[in-house]
């Protein structure tokens, strides 16, 4: 397991507590000397906040469960470095500015304490990361990241795209924000000799927008020469929960950090049972991407033990298949030569689904079988190398698959997904040459008005006209021929979810370097299991009197 915490560790810190309960006035002894000290890594934090369990015993370690989680790993994401790579080919004159944009919310310790000093942030010039070697760059979205965010501007287009506040370079101590109160003055200051930080009770902490500013993200689109010619809604799932039933029902940490049911301490030394304690393991979408840590670890220096990336694994898989939509299948009709049927997907989360990163594509797998078992109807066969069968984009770059109403043919499938277009609008998967969606139809949380939605989080093309996507759901009908099978027919579907989709993954093949590159062959290694289901339903249809 990562972090584990050494004996001499809890010594050291110990023996810091006794020297200096009676002597709490010096405080300057683990002041910052550089920026880069104002954002200390995980592993300081780790001395304490590890060797967590519940009374039943279950570890619930702060710094075990991010260790493996994707935030940690953020820096050393293989589909991110190969993207930033392409990005930075396909926008040469521009690529200092690209990798300093896009390390704000990748790289963020390192790009805070760049930026301190007046400068940008580099990624290239520092891969392959190691812990080791470049601790700053390599942590990830790190503790003292989240923890030092200031409430504000949060919830306001200022502090979207990573332009959250903290504190100001050389503040000492430097504040770090919590749920709770230390438990005494005595223990903070106890805190800060051992870390730099005084620790403080902040309700942003909580807050969605705290989320949301990273998690807002609008990409500056380049026209020839390196000139803006626009501006991308890349990710909006802060807005899409703000225009949903769920911005009174559920923040993103209640969902994304479910909470210990039992009292537990959150520090090893000194702490106190409390209740609420909130798991960092970051539950989301990104299956793909923890498997290929764990199949990479040692080519991505990934600090994590592979116990904890499968368990890491694990459980966003059965978080996704558990939480993420439901299935229903009515009017089911079968005459003679042709069977009807609607497919319904309510989506159980608070913003769209998928959301965020416009890689990602959830899409319906309908197969028809006889009695005998022979396939009568087949739409959205996922293939071996990660394609869907009839897809559009995955055959062509330059063409896309329509929403559909009805469906009638094997080669029409129901993909509910982003695609990006270019000022002249034509079909791309290059961020900053995107200008607008020419398709969005991922299915819309509970109480989402398309009629009202802004702009930035708007249904684009058929699915806006279509009143069977709505507010929380999406009814697909089907109507198609029985090719002479009697019945009764069996109809199973499957609402299936790829994080990284084949065009998206593939796209990156034409560029000859080294991290797209490997993205790609990472990519053909995992593409059979590249998708998980959602969820599934099924039904016998037999013929009417």
């Amino acid at each position: 397991m990562t972090y584990r915490t050494p004996k001499f560790a809890l010594a050291s810190i110990a023996a810091i507590a006794c020297l200096a309960l009676p002597r709490p006035a010096n405080t300057q002894a683990a002041a910052p000397q550089t920026p880069a000290d104002d954002f200390r890594t995980a592993e300081r934090c780790a001395n304490c906040h590890s060797n967590l369990k519940t009374p039943k015993g279950e570890n619930v370690s702060i710094s075990l469960q991010w260790s493996a989680s994707i935030m940690a790993n953020a820096a050393r994401d293989p589909y991110w470095q190969g993207s930033v790579r392409r990005e930075t080919l396909d926008h040469p004159e521009s690529s200092a500015v690209i990798q300093n944009e896009c390390s704000r919310c990748h790289m963020p310790l390192q790009a805070l304490a760049d930026q301190a000093q007046g400068h940008q942030t580099e990624l290239f010039s520092r891969l392959p990361l190691r812990t080791d070697h470049d601790p700053a760059a390599a942590d990830g979205v790190s503790c003292t990241v989240c923890h030092q965010i200031q409430p504000t501007g949060l919830g306001t287009p200022d502090s979207y795209s990573g332009n959250f506040t903290v504190a100001a370079p050389g503040t000492h101590p430097r504040p770090l924000f919590g749920p709770w109160a230390p438990d005494s003055d005595n223990i903070n200051k106890v805190h800060v000799l051992a870390s730099g930080y005084s620790v403080a009770q902040a309700a942003q902490i909580h807050d969605a927008a705290l989320c949301g500013s990273c998690h807002t993200l609008y990409t500056t689109t380049l026209g020839p020469g390196g000139k803006q010619i626009g501006k991308l809604p890349e990710q909006m799932p802060y807005l899409e929960w703000l225009h949903s039933d769920y911005r009174d029902r559920q923040t993103c940490q209640q969902c994304h950090m479910p909470a210990v049911t039992e009292p537990v301490a959150i520090a090893s030394l000194m702490g106190k049972p409390r209740e609420g304690v909130r798991l960092h393991t970051f539950v989301g979408a990104n299956f793909l991407m923890d498997s290929m840590f764990t199949a990479h670890r040692d080519e991505l220096s990934v600090a994590a033990q592979p116990s904890d990336l499968a368990a890491a694994t694990a459980q966003v898989t059965s978080f996704l298949q558990s939480q993420s939509a439901r299935i229903t299948l009515s009017s089911a009709q079968l005459s003679a030569s042709d069977l009807s049927f609607a497919v319904r997907v309510d989506n159980l989360t608070g913003h769209k689904l998928p959301t965020a990163y416009p890689s990602r594509r959830a899409w319906l797998h309908v197969v028809v079988t006889a009695a005998d078992g022979h396939s009568v109807f087949e739409s959205g066969k996922l293939n071996p190398d990660g394609s869907i069968v009839g897809n559009a984009n995955d055959a062509d770059p330059t063409h896309f698959s329509p929403h559909y109403m009805r469906i009638t043919q094997p080669d029409q499938v129901e993909i509910f997904e982003p695609i990006l277009g270019d000022s002249q609008g034509h079909v791309t998967t290059g961020l900053i040459s995107a200008t607008q969606y020419l398709k969005d139809n991922r299915i819309l949380p509970t109480g989402f008005d398309k009629q009202t939605a802004s702009p930035d989080i708007a249904v684009s093309g058929e699915a806006a006209g279509d009143p069977d996507f709505t507010a929380g759901s999406c009814t697909t009908h089907y109507a198609v021929s029985t090719n002479g099978a009697a019945g009764p027919l069996h109809v199973s579907v499957e609402l299936l979810y790829q994080p990284v989709g084949y065009r998206w993954a593939h796209n990156l093949a034409t560029y000859q370097a080294a991290e797209p590159q490997r993205f790609v062959h990472y990519y053909e290694q995992a593409a059979a299991k590249s998708a998980v289901v959602l969820a599934h339903a099924e039904t016998s249809v037999d013929p009417a009197p």
